[in-house]
């Protein structure tokens, strides 16, 4: 029995950071935010991703992201508004390269927090997360982890097998969310105190992250919606 919820919590802390670490317009904020403002505010940023994806699980327990999807032009026209703030902020982030450090810039407290969350709220790769691996984690059943797995799945069938529907699976996912938006400003603090420069190059990058996704968000809505 322990087996089985200690299994339950990993796979869940495992979809977590599936669903928090790859690279992107969130994580290109909170880089942003934690280099220039320290860990307090990267990980402002990160929660408010986070508290997007609690709408968005709330919404999949009432069956309401499916309506979303179901809805062509909504969808489109969320997307293209996340693909308009995206500019905005890439805009912002290459325009505040040459500006103060880490610990000098008290200014806008939170305000990677409300640019996290309305560019999360607003993006279609977290709908069609929790339409598609979100939902199925919430209905109950059973989950082979491995099996999925590329060329080796067949073999490791029926070693790792957890409950789906479980309140432990879904602890485990926002786990595994906190554990990213914990790690990842430290990471780059940590890294900022050893290259003093490395706040105007993740600004230059993040920057240019957001401008791009934001123009191939807004392409796509805009052709939906056209």
């Amino acid at each position: 029995m322990a087996g089985t919820v200690v299994l339950t919590i990993g796979a869940g802390v495992l979809f977590g950071l599936a669903l928090a670490a790859p690279p992107g317009p969130m994580n290109a904020i909170i880089a942003e935010e934690s280099v220039r403002r320290g860990w307090s505010a990267g990980f402002r940023a990160g929660l408010g991703a986070m508290v997007a994806d609690f709408i968005f699980f709330l919404l999949a327990v009432a069956g309401l992201v499916t309506i979303i999807e179901a809805a062509p032009r909504v969808r489109a026209g969320m997307i293209a508004v996340g693909g308009v703030l995206m500019l905005y902020f890439g805009y912002g982030a290459l325009e505040s390269i040459d500006e103060t450090l880490t610990g000098e810039d008290e200014s806008g407290e939170n305000r990677g927090f409300l640019k996290a969350f309305v560019l999360a709220i607003t993006n279609p790769y977290q709908i069609l997360f929790w339409l598609t691996v979100g939902v199925g984690l919430l209905s109950p059943g059973t989950l082979d982890v491995l099996s999925v797995l590329p060329a080796v799945g067949e073999s490791l069938a029926g070693l790792v097998v957890v409950e789906t529907g479980s309140p432990l699976l879904v602890g485990g996912l926002f786990g595994g969310i906190v554990v990213w938006i914990v790690g990842f400003p430290a990471a780059l603090v940590g890294g900022r105190n050893r290259v003093d420069r490395l706040a105007p190059i993740v600004a230059g990058v993040s920057g240019l992250v957001l401008l791009g996704a934001g123009l191939l968000f807004l392409i796509d809505g805009l052709s939906t919606l056209v």
